[in-house]
């Protein structure tokens, strides 16, 4: 287990310095330049845009920078900062940092059985991992892998709402069977993103079977499968290099034996339902409703920006909401997280939880996002370059780095306690 509490920041430091007296650096860069610059050069070219490229010319991208840089931390001095506290609780579950695993989509790009390593290292940190709903791996696999590490280990599921309710419906009751504390719904990839870094490549992960676990673990996605192959017109499809390697990958990422996969007609079958159903661009509020009719669990709504959306998320009673703009990677020229995170703030007035993710690299950039009105920040790119870079521990250290910079920030900035900051510990410039 990585050791969390008081004076995590001083104990992280301790530990690199140790190491350092042998002639050891450690393995995940500290500072987020270093390490996405390393990861990149581990990774493909195609894991590389996908993870971390954004929309169209990458404005959302440089606005989350920039809109996070206009507010300073305001330091005080002279006040006893010996002992501080990160914990926070998010619906019933105490938390020793107010930091999430956010969900990545096909992450196996970075590092084989990319969902099990995160949920490891999320585990061994004790804070939630949101299962990914475009997963490299069962969640009932990520949730027997975070047991194994911690009993109870906290994890939520991210929701993509599928063209077709019965998968829905059979998603939402195995998030409940594994232990979900919440269904984060994702909003704003019912289409896909303009996105030319995989757009020159041609390269769609989905469409060779990367990042479809979850479906092709699920009864009912076989069901819809075999209602599609009965009513399929047999097309001759055509043949190259390009496509025979295509046909290796669905093989290979989808349940069964290698060699009959490649004959058989059902993978390939599954990876055009999935391409065909899995995100709903008609999604609107009555379909959010009815998910009460599906589950008790918290329902938090992931992608919203505008405050005239958050205010009627709470007249509808949700729990939760997640201010993102999806790392930049569905509009571009969107506005920042940070900047759409004050709106939001103001407009709910505490009513329900404000997560925040997209652009939140540092320990000081949890720090701002707290200190404008967010419960919690959710990590992404960070823990999946530590994951390029060293598996499990490479995204366990990655995250363990900006908690304890947090710890340290909130200290030397004089404070005790990530509940009681508020924006008279920034100042806009």
């Amino acid at each position: 287990m990585v050791p969390m509490g008081s004076n995590i920041g001083r104990a992280r430091q301790n530990e690199i310095y140790r190491a350092g007296i042998h002639g050891r650096a450690p393995a995940i860069p500290t500072d987020f330049a270093t390490l996405e610059r390393r990861a990149q050069a581990v990774m493909s070219k195609r894991g590389w845009a996908y993870i971390g490229g954004g929309a169209g010319e990458g404005r959302t991208m440089d606005a989350n920078r920039s809109a996070l840089d206009r507010w300073a931390i305001v330091p005080r001095v002279l006040r006893d900062t010996s002992d501080r506290s990160l914990e926070v609780e998010l619906f019933g579950q105490t938390l020793p940092a107010p930091v999430l695993f956010s969900p990545v989509g096909a992450g196996a790009l970075a590092h084989d059985r990319a969902d099990v390593h995160i949920g490891h290292a999320a585990a061994e940190l004790g804070l939630p991992y949101i299962f990914s709903n475009q997963g490299c791996a069962p969640m009932e696999d990520v949730a027997a892998e975070m047991e194994s590490v911690r009993p109870g280990a906290p994890r939520w599921f991210q929701l993509y709402w599928s063209t077709d309710d019965r998968l829905v419906r059979s998603l939402v009751a195995r998030a409940e069977a594994m232990g979900a504390a919440a269904i984060a719904v994702t909003l704003d990839t019912t289409m896909l993103g303009w996105r030319p870094q995989d757009l020159n490549l041609g390269s769609l992960p989905f469409a060779r079977a990367e990042g479809i676990n979850q479906y092709t673990s699920d009864p009912t996605f076989w069901e819809i499968v075999a209602e599609r192959l009965k009513g399929a017109v047999s097309e001759k499809p055509e043949v190259s290099l390009g496509a025979v390697k295509t046909l290796f990958s669905i093989a290979r990422n989808v349940p069964g034996e290698l060699r009959r996969n490649l004959t058989a007609p059902e993978p390939r079958a599954a990876v055009e339902t999935f391409l065909d159903i899995y995100s709903r661009p008609s999604l609107n509020w009555d379909d959010i409703m009815t998910l009460r009719e599906m589950t008790s669990l918290p329902i938090v709504l992931k992608g919203v920006l505008h405050p005239d959306d958050a205010r009627q998320a709470v007249e509808l009673g949700i729990d939760g909401l997640i201010v993102s703009n999806h790392g930049g990677r569905q509009v571009d020229g969107s506005i920042s997280s940070t900047d759409a995170l004050v709106d939001v703030v103001d407009a709910v007035k505490g009513q329900i939880k404000i997560l925040v993710d997209s652009g939140f690299y540092t320990g000081s950039d949890v720090f701002k996002a707290l200190a404008l009105g967010a419960d919690a920040v959710c990590i992404g790119r960070p823990h999946m370059y530590g994951l390029a870079l060293a598996g499990a521990d490479g995204a366990r250290d990655a995250v363990a780095n900006i908690v304890a910079e947090l710890d340290l920030t909130l200290g030397l900035s004089g404070h005790t306690d990530v509940t009681t900051l508020d924006r008279s510990a920034l100042k806009r410039v």
